[in-house]
């Protein structure tokens, strides 16, 4: 498995998040999202499955995912 690469994780503002007990949190999902991701993977393509079609499935996936705290606008 490839070496994760950390982000330097943003505000919405674009400043750098200085907490550290939230930047452990976030890097510790991330890896954890990553190896979830990776076994997947894997059994797809042990199961006979087309990479390709399941790296797409998985993109579809992250850009599916609801942000439940994103500030309303108003109509």
């Amino acid at each position: 498995m490839s070496k994760l690469t950390l982000p330097t994780w943003l505000t919405p503002e674009g400043e750098p998040v200085s907490c550290l007990d939230k930047i452990k949190v976030l890097n510790e999902n991330l890896a954890e999202i990553q190896q979830l991701a990776q076994d997947a993977l894997e059994d797809a393509v042990l199961m006979g499955c087309d990479e390709a079609q399941f790296r797409r499935v998985m993109r579809g996936l992250a850009e599916s995912l609801d942000n439940p705290y994103r500030k309303k606008t108003k109509p």
